[in-house]
Parts: C-alpha cells; sequence; structure tokens
C-alpha cells in the first residue's frame, strides 16, 4: 500500500513553500489511493517555536487536508533513534568526534557537497578530554544511485561528497539525518514527495537505511519556491505565512506551481471541489524537472 507523508519543521506558520510540498505529497498520495501521514520534525528544539505545530494544524485543516491517523511527534521519539544509534555502535560504525567546527574547516584538505569534509581527526586520534562530544558515521567509497520521480538519475560518493556525517550532535540532539530515516521506517513510508532542498540529502539516507536494514522509500523531489532575489522561501527570507482566508487561490496556485494547468474556472470552486480535481487529473510527471522555480507572487 502506497504510504506518504508531509513532515514540516514547527519554526513557524506555513508559507507557499510549504504549500507546495504539502499540495504534492498529498495529491499523490490520494491519486495512488494511499494513506497519507503528518509529521511534527520538531526535533531542533531550540528552533521550534511555541505554537507554531498547532498553527501549522489550523493552517492544513484550513485548506482541508485530511491526514491518516495521528500525528507523530519527533520530540518524544528519542528512545527510538537511541536504538538506531546503540544499534550502529555495536556494528562499530559510528565513533565520537570533540572537533569544532573552526577546527573542521582549518584542517580539511578537501570540500564537498555542503562544504569542508571531515579530516577524521577523532577517528585516528584520542578525542579530547572533557569536551562535548558528537557521534559521526564511518562512510565509505561506495556510489548511492537512485531514480527520482521528478529530478531522474542522482548519484552522491558520501565519504567524498560529504564526509563521515553527524547522526547525534554535541549538544545532545539527534541529527534530522538519522531521526528521518528511523521514523519513515517506523511509520512504513513508501512514497517520499518533498522540496527539491533535501535531494543532497537523500543519499545520506539511503544509505543509512542500508545500513540500519530498513525499505528505501521512492523519492520525488519537487521545485522549491523561490523569491525573485532566487531565494527559498523560508522564515529566514520573511516569507509571509499562509493566508488561510484565500485557500482555493492559495491551492490552486500551488498546482499551477507545480505543473499541473488547473483551469481559470476553478478558482470560482470550493475547497472539496479543488481538490476533488486535483486528485483525478494529478500527474507527477507534469511536475517541472528543476530544483528551484521564482513565484511571481511572492
Amino acid at each position: 500500500m502506497y504510504i506518504g507523508r508531509f513532515a514540516p519543521s514547527p519554526t513557524g506558520p506555513l508559507h507557499f513553500g510549504s504549500l507546495v510540498a504539502a499540495v504534492a505529497s498529498y495529491c499523490d498520495a490520494r491519486k495512488n489511493n494511499g494513506r497519507w501521514l503528518l509529521r511534527m520534525e520538531d526535533l531542533d528544539k531550540p528552533r521550534t517555536v511555541k505554537g507554531a505545530a498547532e498553527t501549522i494544524l489550523h493552517q492544513l485543516e484550513a485548506f482541508a487536508f485530511e491526514w491518516d491517523g495521528p500525528v507523530l511527534y519527533q520530540s518524544a521519539r528519542d528512545r527510538f533513534y537511541n536504538e538506531a544509534l546503540e544499534a550502529l555502535r555495536a556494528k562499530q560504525l559510528i565513533y565520537p568526534c570533540t572537533c569544532t567546527r573552526k577546527e573542521i574547516n582549518d584542517s580539511s584538505s578537501s570540500f564537498g557537497i555542503e562544504g569542508a569534509i571531515y579530516p577524521r581527526t577523532c577517528l585516528q586520534h584520542p578525542t579530547k578530554p572533557h569536551a562535548a562530544m558528537a557521534w559521526r558515521i564511518k562512510t565509505d567509497a561506495a556510489s548511492i544511485s537512485f531514480i527520482d520521480a521528478v529530478q531522474g538519475e542522482i548519484s552522491q560518493t558520501i565519504s567524498s561528497d560529504i564526509g563521515d556525517f553527524i547522526l547525534k550532535r554535541a549538544d545532545g540532539l539527534f541529527a534530522y539525518q538519522l531521526a528521518v530515516v528511523v521514523d519513515d521506517a517506523a511509520q512504513g513510508i513508501t512514497h517520499i514527495v518533498r522540496g527539491a532542498d533535501l535531494l543532497d540529502s537523500t543519499p545520506r539516507q539511503i544509505y543509512l537505511q542500508k545500513i540500519l536494514s530498513y525499505p528505501t522509500p521512492c523519492y520525488a523531489h519537487v521545485p522549491v519556491a523561490c523569491n525573485d532575489a532566487g531565494e527559498k522561501l523560508s522564515k529566514q527570507t520573511l516569507a509571509s505565512p499562509l493566508d488561510t482566508s484565500k485557500t482555493s487561490l492559495h491551492l490552486i496556485q500551488a498546482l499551477d506551481f507545480l505543473g499541473q494547468s488547473p483551469p481559470a474556472a476553478l478558482i470560482h470552486e470550493d475547497k472539496c471541489a479543488i481538490w476533488q480535481w486535483a486528485f483525478s487529473n494529478w500527474r507527477l510527471s507534469k511536475v517541472p524537472a528543476t530544483k528551484t522555480l521564482k513565484l511571481a507572487t511572492a
């Protein structure tokens, strides 16, 4: 059975970029007679805004999204992330690291997709005593490749493109890469439709899935909505919260952004009629195969 999900981070209210990802994942699930689950990725407690999760739920309800089952909150799942970390430790696949970001930048001689590649200092030498300790996973030279339903073939060599990445931070918080893999497996997610800003993270997640003997879902990364300056719509770029008094307009804008070409007359219909049209006419193959798209109304 098709099981999809939408997993916002409650760092603020949903904006148009969030709506695009939600609409894409929701339509793809319903088109395939699947379930659509909702997960609050409130793992990064310092960035989580009080009341934002409730605001997001109210916004989704205003747009007539209907999710299946209870909402999953990452903040309540540390035990499961720790179990996965312990499983990797038992296989001697992770190691402690006390290096600071500055030390890594100063000592690294190679750079990858996200900057300096960690030179494995703490794998080769003792860690600093009494220093805060993160946990990194050992990566190898194997290539991780997959076919994205929107972006096409993607290939990445984790060791040289990313390096030994962190699974648990020095402040004690579990890293997104580990948590999302554990949660997708726990929820039985079969298809992940999300923004292309997460495309570079997918090989790392597949790498962890293989090591933890989890199934690998099918992936589809839709374009990220950008403002006129080419910046991703986000809280940092001052993206406007969704106006729940204009739900029909925003839904049609999102469908149009996703290449679905909704008819102009649909603007006069209610949300239920718009969703019925969207489910019947949804084609993932029509979504533009680009990582970003400018939104004129951003």
